[in-house]
């Protein structure tokens, strides 16, 4: 039986269909960076209400949970290529029209909420037949490459490149960078559609199913796994701990550190260019310890940065562990997403995975609220110390998954191991 680590074996060719695919998730990480910026923006010039503003960006999350488990179900019904072309294409001609409206002053926070809700919704489909297409498109053997190439050069995208741009679209107008979105997910929808492949097979349903029965028989297959199942409390439990520090890290750094803007803005870039240069290094580290062992490692180091952040006072100590959790989280992410993809039976990846990410969003505000509660309760280092502890829930709930009986095909069997954040 092989272990539970496996080595990546190649990468994917640039040319035909990962290129294109991959343009197409940079350029729509770029067009979300930059509606994520600008939208609480806008929503401020709306309302001075402090929940009200909270409130768009949090129904960004409700979908996931209520939608998110038939979003999965739905994906692994349909041709997933078609179906990312038309939810791009719907997103964008969405977008448009609220460009427009923004444009002519029609704006409201109850616009602002519904097409938060709304994208989100669209968002379920998208991912979870995008996490489903990927192996066909590239093959099991090189989709660990494929998923550090994909992820870093989102992260590139959306965290250094859109958002010094937001202020410069914002001098040409407000509905400019809603507009400059649009355009993103319509030329995201050509690229996925010119794609020339066979959709991965998928096993007929048996007579009377329904999408019930199958939303629970990739629940049925998540737990069914361990190394799965340890993967899935692991990264829920990380996702209450990320909730609690982004909803407070504003005020750690401006603060107790009292660092301002300035002091924010350098907090953040590390944690991205942290994150770029985990993607680059996550194949040579996954060659010598494993894939599982990777993720159990990235979740360790984590945990020694949330205590630095937590406990020095010094905005240097936070850049550095910002830097290096934000290496450690591309680890992270990349190797359980390739798990997951890797270990999920044929035809029930859409629904294992969107079990996952379910699962996994639904930490997010719960930890947001911890996080509020404790920085109010114990002080504004605290929530980093509450995170750290949901870390170490974290590694522990990954332990099972290191045992030996968890069974794995070796790499050139087409098949091997074992994530995801959203």
């Amino acid at each position: 039986m092989a272990t539970v680590g496996t080595k990546d074996i190649g990468a994917p060719a640039w040319r035909g269909g990962f290129g294109r695919l991959w343009s197409a998730a940079v350029l729509s990480s770029f067009g979300d960076a930059l509606r994520t910026a600008a939208l609480p923006l806008l929503a401020v010039t709306l309302t001075d209400e402090p929940l009200l503003v909270a409130s768009v960006t949090a129904c960004g999350y409700l979908p996931w949970i209520v939608f998110g488990l038939l979003g999965g179900a739905v994906a692994d019904r349909v041709d997933q290529r078609r179906a990312m072309w038309a939810v791009d294409l719907a997103r964008g001609l969405l977008m448009g029209a609220f460009a427009v409206a923004v444009w002519f002053g029609h704006a409201s926070i109850a616009l602002l909420i519904g097409l938060a809700v709304t994208l989100t919704t669209l968002q379920t489909l998208f991912d979870n037949a995008s996490t489903a297409l990927l192996p066909a498109l590239v093959g099991k053997e090189t989709l660990g490459s494929a998923n550090s190439r994909l992820m870093t050069g989102q992260q590139m995208a959306g965290g250094l490149l859109a958002g010094p741009l937001v202020p410069l679209l914002l001098v040409a107008g407000v509905a400019v960078p809603f507009a400059a979105d649009a355009v993103t997910f319509l030329v995201a929808a050509a690229l996925v559609a010119s794609l020339r492949i066979a959709a991965p097979g998928q096993a007929p349903r048996p007579a009377g199913g329904t999408l019930r029965r199958e939303i629970a028989e990739g629940l049925r297959a998540l737990w069914g796994d361990r190394a799965l199942r340890g993967l899935c409390a692991a990264t829920a439990l990380c996702n209450v701990g990320m909730g609690a520090l982004v909803a407070t890290m504003v005020l750690l750094v401006t603060g107790r550190l009292g660092a301002g803007e300035a002091g924010y803005a350098a907090a953040m870039t590390a944690y991205t260019v942290g994150s770029l240069a985990g993607g680059v290094v996550n194949r040579r580290l996954v060659d010598r310890v494993g894939r599982i062992r990777g993720v159990l490692l990235a979740g360790a180091v984590q945990i020694g940065a949330l205590v630095v952040m937590g406990s020095v006072r010094h905005l240097a100590a936070l850049v550095a562990s910002l830097a290096v959790f934000g290496f450690m989280g591309m680890v992270w992410n990349v190797n359980t997403r390739t798990l997951m993809q890797q270990r999920s039976p044929a035809g029930l990846l859409g629904r294992v995975s969107s079990a996952f990410r379910t699962l996994a969003v639904a930490g997010a505000p719960l930890g947001a609220l911890l996080g509020g509660l404790a920085a109010t309760t114990w002080g504004l280092n605290t929530p980093a110390l509450l995170a750290a502890a949901f870390f170490v829930l974290a590694v522990a709930a990954l332990i099972p998954a290191l045992q030996p009986d968890v069974s794995v095909v070796e790499p050139d069997d087409d098949g091997t191991t074992a994530h995801v954040t959203p």
